[in-house]
């Protein structure tokens, strides 16, 4: 099972649900597929705090994944398994008949021993790990590790236990309904990998303590109806009844939820059919 239920030999393990890693078959990195990765702090470089609350955690070291799968025509074998600190779903590590090691993001089913290939301009065999252009997916595929401009390399649909699927063909594009539930056209001249991510499970995990959640390198919350006024619109008042019960906001006044992010005049509204819905 890949999540177990800790003993509550404390009060802090009590809750916790931890992976068992019983789905990994190797447990150090391959060295020639590591990059050093440096911690920011969620700090600028004019080393001003641009996100909250982040800092320590365990050093870790980049795994360098094969986003572009762009090694073509070549079928790899999987070797490995592997655990990855840096992204909550596992990786698979291949080798290719030159000896040529490369990470992928795991898809759900793919085992140690399978082979799988990265068509260049053709219907590879639709099975988990098969990667091709969108043109040469069949409708209603589940799909992950899609491009949003061909031969970039995957940038949507990568954390564990998501998957997309193509709804439609027309005029060029693909309608790929997203993990958010936004329908969303994406060139068929882009790449992705057929199957979903690994290790769904992943969304089964609590962390337990607080502590643990340093080791992520996450620092503690402060509510703002905890704050002063001088520091947050939330904060003064008399004991718990603070401000009332205002709309929630920003540290700097603006709307917490609901509160629209995308830019105005953003270029790629033209190619989402259908938004996601509002939580």
């Amino acid at each position: 099972m890949p999540v177990r239920q800790i003993k509550p030999t404390t009060n802090s393990r009590r809750f916790t649900v931890s992976p068992d890693f019983s789905e990994l078959t190797k447990t150090k990195p391959d060295k020639s597929l590591l990059a050093p990765l440096k911690k920011s702090g969620g700090r600028n470089n004019y080393g001003r705090i641009t996100i909250r609350r982040r800092g320590g955690g365990h050093k870790r070291r980049y795994r360098i994944i094969d986003f572009k799968r762009d090694k073509f025509d070549i079928p790899a074998r999987v070797t490995a398994i592997e655990y990855d600190p840096n992204r909550s779903a596992r990786i698979a590590l291949l080798e290719y008949p030159d000896k040529e090691k490369r990470y992928i993001i795991m898809p759900k089913g793919l085992n140690v021993g399978d082979e799988i290939i990265s068509a260049k301009d053709y219907r590879a065999e639709i099975k988990p790990g098969n990667a091709m252009l969108l043109k040469y997916v069949p409708l209603g595929t589940d799909i992950h590790n899609v491009e949003l401009t061909p031969d970039k390399g995957a940038v949507f649909i990568r954390s564990a236990g998501s998957s997309g699927q193509i709804m439609a063909k027309d005029k060029g594009f693909a309608h790929i309904r997203m993990p958010s539930g936004e329908i969303r056209l994406v060139s068929l001249n882009c790449r992705a990998t057929v199957g979903k991510v690994g290790f769904e499970e992943h969304s089964s995990i609590v962390l337990g303590k607080a502590g643990r959640r340093r080791w992520l390198g996450r620092r503690p919350e402060v509510r703002g109806v905890a704050m002063n006024p001088v520091d947050h619109p939330h904060g003064g008042g008399e004991g718990k009844a603070g401000q009332g019960n205002p709309h929630p906001v920003t540290p700097w006044g603006k709307p917490a939820k609901g509160g629209k992010t995308r830019r105005a005049k953003n270029m790629s509204d033209r190619f989402i059919v259908k938004r996601r819905k509002k939580k």
